[in-house]
């Protein structure tokens, strides 16, 4: 006991009496960040009731609202909140912006690492939930390269993406109607109706 109040004075003192994702002062407590379950203050975070419960899932949805301040928090120096902000943004990548801030960040490949972590059971339910197709309902994956069933404009810029441009190298962004690929080297999110994989 007394060593779980030695470490969340240390938490206390390094996020300043707030949660260390969104600033709240209220109902705070220690976070142990899987994988890790020691007493180490290095694999923990203070964090408000509101990010304990979405973060474990008790809420179906996530409040996309409630994060914006990951924006910031992404560029802690403290690893376990880097790793945390990263978890979060990815699992709110079907957001504009949280995949704009994904896209910026940068984590050292250790912490990255760290961050890709996530229990066995949430990636067996991720995998089985987010499958993207194409129009003919062919099953697409990373770095696959699939061509245009009809020409389209792109929004913001000066040129029409013809149709049977092929896109190479796609990505996919957690959406299952929604893909990343480049065409005139500009990165669009193209809709997977209008796709046909090669």
């Amino acid at each position: 006991m007394s060593e779980n109040k030695d470490l969340e004075v240390i938490l206390r003192e390094r996020g300043d009496s707030q949660c260390e994702l969104c600033g709240s002062t209220s109902n705070l407590a220690a976070f142990p960040i899987f994988p890790h379950d020691d007493e180490t203050p290095e694999h923990h975070a203070l964090l408000c009731d509101v990010c304990r419960a979405q973060i474990q899932g008790e809420n179906s949805e996530l409040d996309s609202n409630h994060w914006y301040g990951l924006q910031e928090t992404i560029w802690s120096e403290t690893p376990a909140i880097q790793v945390l902000s990263w978890r979060m943004l990815d699992r709110l990548r079907g957001e504009t912006w949280a995949r704009d801030i994904l896209d910026q960040a940068y984590l050292a490949d250790d912490i990255l690492e760290w961050a890709k972590q996530a229990p066995e059971d949430e990636v067996e339910e991720t995998e089985e939930v987010v499958v993207t197709r194409d129009t003919n309902g062919t099953e697409l994956n990373d770095g696959d390269s699939v061509t245009l069933v009809t020409s389209l404009d792109v929004r913001g810029t000066s040129f029409v993406a013809k149709q049977g441009t092929k896109v190479k190298n796609i990505r996919l962004i957690g959406d299952p109607d929604n893909i990343e690929g480049k065409i005139n080297n500009v990165t669009l999110v193209l809709k997977t109706k209008y796709l046909k994989k090669v």
